[in-house]
């Protein structure tokens, strides 16, 4: 009776080692998963502050481009203007 009682006794000490091990793991897989939940998210505010950077950028290159276009025909004009007015002054 004595070595029954003891064997299940080892059984239950095992038993109660095995259960400490796996709530430990699932306790740090718990962590693991609320770390990596939280680096997502810094990482998504990230991204949407870069598409908010991005999109200001588009938008002044769409600017210069128009500015450099408007100044291309400026420059067009004024030099148009200034060849009709060296062929007026020669003839």
């Amino acid at each position: 009776m004595n070595k029954r009682v003891e064997e299940l006794g080892k059984s239950l000490s095992i038993a109660l080692d095995i259960n400490d091990k796996y709530q430990r793991e699932n306790k740090e897989k718990d962590d693991l998963v609320q770390e990596l939940r939280m680096r997502i998210r810094d990482m998504l505010m990230i991204s949407e502050q870069h598409r908010a950077i991005l999109a200001e950028e588009i938008a002044k290159g769409k600017k210069l481009e128009k500015e450099i276009k408007n100044l291309k025909l400026q420059m067009s004009e004024y030099m148009s203007v200034r060849v009709k007015g060296a062929r007026d002054n020669a003839g």
